[in-house]
């Protein structure tokens, strides 16, 4: 009977084990005994896991829910437009370097560890612009196949503490895409669109810095595109949205790390940093009508993928499910 209960329970700890680190192996390579690549190997390692961990993090602060605030449907065709401003925020986990747990091993990567993690708001400032391009065709009580266009600007500022900065080499990027109408907005009918947008992130440096161990992920490159199926309705005061779609991350850096203790000194470098990560987005949005502006909140979740790692971290995975948030400013005309 007590060998039958074991089992289970042996099982569910492989499992665990499993989820908690999948990569089975040291990304970073090693070398021979204290070589300056087995004395970085844990540094370079923690740099790219560190990497995994934060990437989806910057996707999904950059892609957010609803491509235009509160919008479902067209604006009407030529002479219409909207402008808005947003930030997208969610709870971040953030690597937790200036804990003496992260301090790097000179003798190797393994065995794997759990790294220490912190909770901190993350926040990205976005505008965002849609063109009335074509109406549609009438038919019925609304019109079908209407265009717009869509454009968007992402501002990310710089970054730094004791122990961790984050510099981009420029701090704005522009976005494209477009919305086509399903049904637009009537009486009878909700406005219901397809939206397909591609944003990018400015390339970015961020570093790493404690107890002379430096671990470096450079020109990161987060270049993300996303597409939404969304439907709404003006309720004279309010208006509501909700809709779904999938977003694709595509990411890629050169990861570092580099320690000195003492005698042990050495650099490394991780190989195949690329990272492709997609996931479903659900959401819903809730505007206040004002005279001129709408007023716009935003709720959602992002889920799926896989993101491997080598080290786990206290707070969870990097693949692990997301709810943010946003709040923002819409005129419509």
């Amino acid at each position: 009977m007590k060998a039958r209960c074991a089992v289970p329970a042996v099982l569910m700890l492989v499992a665990s084990s499993m989820r908690a680190q999948d990569l089975q192996s040291p990304k970073c390579p090693g070398g021979a005994p204290l070589s300056s690549a087995q004395i970085a190997q844990d540094a370079c390692q923690q740099a790219y896991d560190v990497y995994q961990l934060v990437s989806p993090q910057l996707g999904l602060a950059l892609t957010g829910g609803n491509a235009t605030a509160g919008q479902g449907g067209v604006l009407g065709g030529v002479g219409r437009f909207s402008i808005g401003l947003r930030v997208n925020g969610f709870s971040g986990l953030l690597p937790d370097v200036s804990n003496s747990a992260f301090t790097p091993r000179t003798g190797g990567a393994s065995p794997a560890r759990t790294l220490p993690t912190t909770n901190h708001l993350v926040g990205l400032p976005t505008a965002d612009g849609a063109v009335g391009l074509f109406r549609g065709f009438p038919v019925s009580l609304t019109n079908v196949l209407g265009l717009d266009a869509l454009l968007s600007v992402s501002y990310l500022p710089e970054f730094s503490n004791s122990s961790i900065s984050v510099s981009p080499r420029q701090n704005w990027q522009f976005g494209y895409g477009a919305r086509l109408g399903l049904l637009s907005e009537s009486i009878i009918t909700p406005g219901v669109s397809v939206t397909w947008i591609e944003r990018d992130l400015p390339t970015t440096d961020i570093t790493a810095s404690v107890n002379n161990t430096q671990l470096q992920v450079l020109g990161e490159k987060v270049k993300t595109n996303a597409w939404r199926v969304v439907a709404s309705k003006n309720l004279i005061l309010f208006s509501v949205a909700v809709g779904g779609g999938r977003d694709h991350y595509d990411q890629s850096a050169n990861v570092s790390g580099s320690i000195s203790q003492g005698l042990f000194t050495g650099s490394a470098t991780a190989p195949g940093t690329d990272q492709t990560l997609d996931r479903t987005n659900l959401f819903a949005d809730l505007s206040y009508n004002l005279p001129f502006f709408k007023i716009v909140a935003e709720i959602g979740q992002a889920s799926g993928g896989t993101v491997q790692t080598y080290n786990s971290f206290a707070g969870g995975r990097a693949d692990r499910s997301q709810v943010y948030g946003s709040i923002g400013l819409r005129l419509t005309r």
